[in-house]
């Protein structure tokens, strides 16, 4: 019965919430998560009330601890989610973990969206199974929970992109202003996320373009001012000048990878200096390995059936371009970047549209039901065993290219946002002394929300002329600090996953 046809995306989707309600606990906070969330906080402060009649209002009193990394990226996500996790927190959820589960959370919308667009193509099987794959794989599991910027903008990305087809396709029965107001809306949330969301209404404009509906052009006008009143009403930082400082946020987000460093390939690069061939390199390493063969079989499946007349070739046209265009920029631009290609999360869903089909194409060849099902999961075996094998730092992996973590350790990034400080000063608590001191070498605070009251976290960098022989030190292998600092210090305490290390603790003579 046609209602029956979803219920393998409806069991999937149970199957991931279920794994992510088991082990959302798992996660390390990341980098500058406590920072990100301060800001998020803070935000509301410009929507009180009780705030503007005080006498005593400030709009920068809204920016949180860390104006200066964070208003350049407006706080709609953190605004909106911001809700949910405050309810989790009342179920006795830490802060770390209620907004890993509602990161995590955010991603199965995003996974809902990702199906409801491959089902405009490929039939439920199929369908879900692509979803399987993009969902699994280890990088991008990973980082739906520890990464409350790049992840929920993909999310929002996508989001947005299917309420922008299906309004362009609305437009061909008859003028639809309500589904572009509605469009309008999600693209001012996502552009309130991250500045780079616009590049939806360029896709947009190609699609309409091919449709040569140009009667309804001036349905894009309700479009835009919702998206624009929506941009500025969830970016404070916005509100004294809307078009200068969007400007100066262009400029500020194309800099802000330049002064990191990163391990590629064995050495050390700034962002401004990383080879044409990073991102390609990544690309093809971390994904598992049949993602790429899945893409190239599905891609010139399409292109055959589009010259056959069998498919509908202008969605797809877009669908590849999203993907297409700023793959070929990274390449040929080569911006200042950093962390891998998380900033760039946001263009992977097409990779996938066009795995399904490649499973399609196969499954259309294969009339045996249990053999394709054997064929599914071996398919989705090596993200599933990386998965374990690697919890909770998967995305740390890198696929037999290179011959798997361990053999990449040392020579490329892993643990590059320091979440094994969880797991680090959580096991520290169980042996340390009573007022041991624990200096870390990068971002101490982290360190300091797992650590035992009576312990004192210090900041290596600043404080480290007043260590005493007895003193711990904790240290990520980023960029191999954990072989450059205190070479002589013995190693109490060491984590890691599949032969790689992700950060130790040393005491100090």
């Amino acid at each position: 019965m046609p209602k029956f046809r979803e219920l393998p995306f409806y069991f999937l989707l149970s199957v991931l919430f279920l794994a992510g309600l088991f082990t959302f606990k798992d996660y390390g906070l990341s980098w500058d998560e406590p920072l990100y969330y301060d800001y998020g906080k803070s935000s509301y402060y410009v929507y009180s009330i009780p705030a503007r009649l005080a006498g005593d209002f400030e709009i920068e009193k809204s920016f949180g601890k860390s104006p200066n990394d964070h208003v350049t990226r407006g706080p709609a996500y953190l605004l909106l989610a911001g809700l949910v996790e405050g309810l989790l927190e009342k179920f006795n959820l830490d802060m770390a973990s209620a907004w890993h589960l509602t990161n995590f959370l955010t991603y199965l919308v995003g996974l809902t969206f990702f199906y409801a667009l491959a089902r405009h193509w490929l039939d439920p099987w199929p369908a879900t199974l692509s979803t399987a794959f993009f969902a699994t794989q280890p990088v991008l599991w990973n980082h739906a929970f520890i990464n409350p910027k790049d992840m929920p903008f993909a999310a929002f990305f996508l989001i947005s992109m299917f309420l922008g087809l299906r309004m362009i396709d609305a437009w061909d029965e008859k003028p639809n202003w309500p589904t572009a107001i509605l469009a309008g809306f999600f693209l001012g949330v996502t552009t309130s996320i991250r500045f780079i969301a616009p590049y939806i209404v360029f896709l947009l404009a190609v699609y309409f373009v091919t449709k040569r509906n140009w009667k309804n052009v001036w349905l894009f006008l309700p479009y835009g001012v919702s998206a624009i009143v929506a941009m500025i009403v969830l970016w404070p930082f916005l509100w004294s000048n809307p078009i200068e400082k969007f400007l100066f946020t262009l400029k500020a987000m194309s800099e802000t990878s330049a002064n990191l460093k990163m391990l590629f390939m064995g050495r050390e690069f700034s962002g401004y200096d990383l080879p044409r061939r990073y991102i390609p390199t990544l690309f093809a390493t971390t994904f598992t390995e049949p993602t790429w063969i899945l893409f190239l079989i599905g891609l010139v499946a399409v292109f055959r059936q589009s010259l056959q007349r069998l498919l509908e070739w202008k969605q797809l046209l877009v669908i590849f371009l999203w993907f297409g265009i700023v793959c070929a920029l990274l390449v040929g631009l080569n911006p200042p970047n950093a962390d891998g290609y998380r900033h760039y999360l946001f263009i992977l869903p097409p990779v996938f549209i066009f795995v399904g089909f490649g499973l399609n194409e196969i499954f259309k060849r294969i009339k045996l039901n249990w053999l394709n099902l054997a064929i599914a999961a071996a398919l989705l075996l090596p993200a599933i065993y990386n998965i374990l094998r690697l919890h909770p730092y998967e995305y740390a992996y890198y696929n037999s290219l290179l011959g798997g973590t361990r053999s990449a350790f040392r020579s490329y990034e892993t643990d590059y946002w320091l979440t094994c400080y969880k797991e680090a000063v959580e096991r520290f608590n169980q042996q340390a002394e009573e007022n041991a001191v624990l200096f870390v070498k990068r971002e101490p605070y982290i360190a300091a929300y797992y650590a035992r009251t009576d312990l004192s976290v210090r900041d290596f960098r600043t404080e480290f002329n007043q260590a005493r022989s007895g003193d711990y030190l904790l240290v990520n292998s980023r960029l191999n600090e954990d072989l450059k600092t205190l070479k002589d210090a013995p190693v109490i305490l060491e984590v890691g996953r599949a032969g790689a290390t992700f950060c130790v603790i040393k005491q100090v003579h």
